[in-house]
């Protein structure tokens, strides 16, 4: 019997007794990140890495039992040692270490190998078997040095106001907002941020992070802002009425997915930027070398892609089944890069949960 197995609540090790990142309330909840399709709403206890768990919080509620471990410092559960080490996806991220006899799994979550200054780097780990994304799997996917992705948004920024259009760039509530926040250059002018994303930013700030000045988004400061600001909003502000209040817009959107030129086209946007929080095609090879593994589990994106080139490459590769599925633009562009609208029946708690973090319900904010 496998060490993790996949079960109808999610991936679930039996020999301690948890579940990873289960998409249904388990007992125990073992959680990579708090992006909502790995952390829900509803488990009884919930354990995470330390910097992750003030965010945890906001998304499964500060009454949720939460237990927390600094990255690297083992436990035991069950018969099992289980650790975190940093992923690099966004603050608090990890990948889920589980040992049992000498045989050791890791979970990545989700990941990526370029430095991010909003959270520790990645950190390999050597493993017999590692569960590793896959949603930029494919070799097109190659992305430029942040550098210069966040030279051509301050440039972009500086178009607007010579144009005397407030430059609105859009990006998940969780992650891509703050690492937008911590790259440009706010000496360019005021940045003003949706709320869904102030939510997030406190938590940045507490944990010591380094974020520019930021203003809420209110009618007030946007009047007064018009023409200079950047304004930092999730995906969803794009179709709202809160939109309007910034008079004449410039959009973007911050996105993996704009390597594709057709998501820009049909969002009518006037700029993509290439700026994932996931690793590019060689990141995850990389990723996977550095594992010393034999047998990868693919999953979440283009798996069958994945798996077809890993195992020509010689190694044991296996698809390790998700609810979730992120290969599509148009999922991406609904929220996270990774994450899919929730399907029918999705617990009312977490539907609310994710409007809040997305921005949907939000309009007016």
């Amino acid at each position: 019997m496998p060490l993790l197995e996949s079960t109808a609540r999610g991936l679930f090790c039996r020999a301690g007794n948890f579940h990873i990142d289960p998409w249904q309330p388990v007992e125990r909840a073992v959680i990579t990140h708090a992006h909502s399709d790995h952390a829900r709403f509803g488990s009884k206890h919930y354990l995470c890495s330390a910097p992750g768990a003030e965010i945890l919080a906001l998304r499964v509620g500060s009454h949720a039992s939460i237990e927390s471990l600094p990255y690297r410092q083992p436990v035991t559960l069950g018969d099992t040692t289980v650790s975190f080490r940093p992923a690099g996806h966004l603050l608090g991220s990890a990948q889920v270490r589980v040992e049992h006899k000498g045989e050791v799994w890791c979970v990545s979550g989700d990941y990526k190998v370029e430095p991010d200054p909003t959270c520790e780097p990645f950190d390999p780990v050597t493993c017999n078997v590692f569960i590793s994304e896959a949603t930029f799997a494919l070799p097109i996917y190659r992305w430029k040095p942040a550098e210069s992705i966040f030279a051509d948004i301050n440039a972009w920024w500086r178009w607007a106001q010579g144009e005397n259009r407030t430059a609105v760039i859009y990006g998940y509530a969780l992650g891509k907002a703050q690492r937008l926040l911590a790259g440009v250059d706010a000496s360019i002018g005021p940045i003003l941020v949706h709320g869904a994303v102030a939510r997030f930013d406190a938590a940045y700030r507490s944990a010591g992070v380094a974020l520019p000045p930021t203003q809420h988004a209110t009618i007030a400061s946007a009047k007064a802002t018009r023409g200079r600001a950047l304004v930092i909003a999730p995906p969803s502000a794009a179709a709202a009425p809160w939109l309007k209040k910034f008079g004449p817009v410039s959009q973007a959107f911050a996105s993996g997915w704009m390597m594709v030129r057709g998501n820009r086209r049909r969002r009518a946007l006037d700029r993509g930027f290439v700026l994932s929080d996931h690793a590019d095609w060689p990141g995850l090879l990389a990723a996977i070398a550095a594992t010393g593994c034999q047998r990868v589990g693919v999953t979440h994106g283009y798996t069958a892609a994945m798996q077809r080139y890993l195992g020509e490459q010689g190694l044991d590769a296996f698809t390790a089944p998700t609810r979730w599925e992120g290969e599509g633009a148009e999922e991406e562009i609904a929220g996270d890069e990774a994450t899919p609208p929730l399907p029918p029946g999705e617990d009312s708690l977490n539907r609310r949960a994710d409007a809040i973090e997305t921005g949907e319900g939000a309009v007016n904010d």
